[in-house]
């Protein structure tokens, strides 16, 4: 029905014809040599290649000589040259910007909640904030949020964003940041219990985040149940390692961030 195997025979043999080297650019899909696995490239480096599949299921496979079938034909992966001038992406997926050379920071802020969340922007975001001049700090918490607020005194061309975790109708962080309004602050977030939960299981090899019960802390319960021997600051470096580009965390997360950057950015207000 499907022909012959491509891989039957001796297509090793001299005068078969050399097995094509393909750049495992990203989004490609190819299929492992003994077509158990197929999927799309998420990343590459010089020793293996990692594929997701339609189910978001990813295995690491090492880019060996003819491992992979590429359209039902043998090819080998190799890693990809860096892409032409003018035509890198960032983190973000935003074209990113050759020599690029920081502007000067705006007045306006970006605050998040920790570093742990500071330290997710900065790796997915830290191009694009760079390149418009923004700066990001960390509230350690939204308890004194109001007070924050009003410290900064927000105003046309100085404009505060701000980024919460947990906010869903009925929490305390809800609450909080119904305390807070005006035309130049914006209160976003997320409806994830901790940053943490914006990075898509799949790319920690996890079907999903584990259910913590409540009174016990949240990481904590997180790294008992995911079996780690770790504490929270070592699992934290372990997820964010993970983690490459956008499509590695939530949409939920992905247009916060993204509405904030906007918002903070807005030529109208900066003169």
């Amino acid at each position: 029905m499907y022909g012959q195997d491509v891989l039957s025979g001796d297509w090793r043999r001299p005068g078969r014809g050399k097995i094509p080297q393909v750049p495992a650019e990203r989004d490609l899909v190819v299929e492992d040599a003994e077509g158990r696995f197929c999927g799309a490239v998420v990343a590459c480096d010089k020793e293996a290649v990692t594929l997701e599949d339609r189910f978001g299921r990813r295995r690491v496979f090492p880019l060996a000589p003819a491992a992979f079938l590429l359209e039902g034909k043998p090819v080998t992966l190799v890693r990809p040259s860096e892409a032409p001038r003018g035509q890198r992406r960032s983190a973000s997926g935003s074209i990113a910007v050759e020599g690029l050379r920081a502007r000067v920071a705006r007045e306006s802020r970006i605050y998040v909640e920790g570093v742990h969340d500071a330290s997710l922007v900065e790796k997915i975001w830290g191009h694009d904030l760079r390149v418009e001049g923004v700066v990001v700090e960390f509230l350690e918490g939204v308890d004194d949020l109001p007070a924050i607020v009003e410290e900064f005194s927000p105003e046309p061309g100085r404009r505060l964003g701000v980024l919460v975790d947990h906010l869903v109708p009925g929490s305390k962080e809800s609450r909080i940041a119904s305390q807070v309004s005006g035309a130049d602050v914006l209160i976003v977030g997320h409806p994830y219990v901790d940053i943490w939960q914006a990075v898509k299981p799949s790319v920690l090899g996890i079907p999903s985040w584990p259910s913590v019960p409540r009174g016990i802390p949240w990481k904590e319960g997180v790294i008992a149940a995911l079996g780690w021997r770790m504490d929270p600051s070592e699992a934290w470096r372990h997820i964010l390692g993970r983690v490459t580009a956008f499509t590695d965390l939530e949409p939920e997360l992905l247009g916060r961030v993204e509405e904030l950057i906007d918002f903070v950015t807005d030529p109208g207000e900066d003169g």
